[in-house]
């Protein structure tokens, strides 16, 4: 069994999005203005079988846990900087 390091350009590569630090950077800047009260699998730009992804690990409080939450903290960051 192999077992695939838990990182974000990792996850990025199990949703299907280009990988790379900058495409990863691109993506967060792009999309990086979530409201507060929006949960990250939700939001419009994931398809349904990302979302489901994002939903199971959280539910599941599955190994991707960790990074799914750093993603969603990074998403909803301009928000919180700009209410703080």
């Amino acid at each position: 069994m192999e077992l695939i390091e838990k990182s974000m350009a990792n996850l990025f590569s199990q949703l299907g999005v280009a990988s790379d630090d900058i495409s990863i950077a691109n993506f967060i800047e792009l999309h990086g203005r979530m409201s507060g009260g929006m949960n990250l699998q939700d939001a419009a730009f994931w398809s349904p079988s990302q979302a489901c992804f994002l939903r199971e690990c959280l539910v599941l409080d599955a190994a991707w846990a960790p990074v799914v939450d750093e993603l969603n903290a990074k998403l909803h960051r301009s928000t919180n900087v700009a209410g703080s």
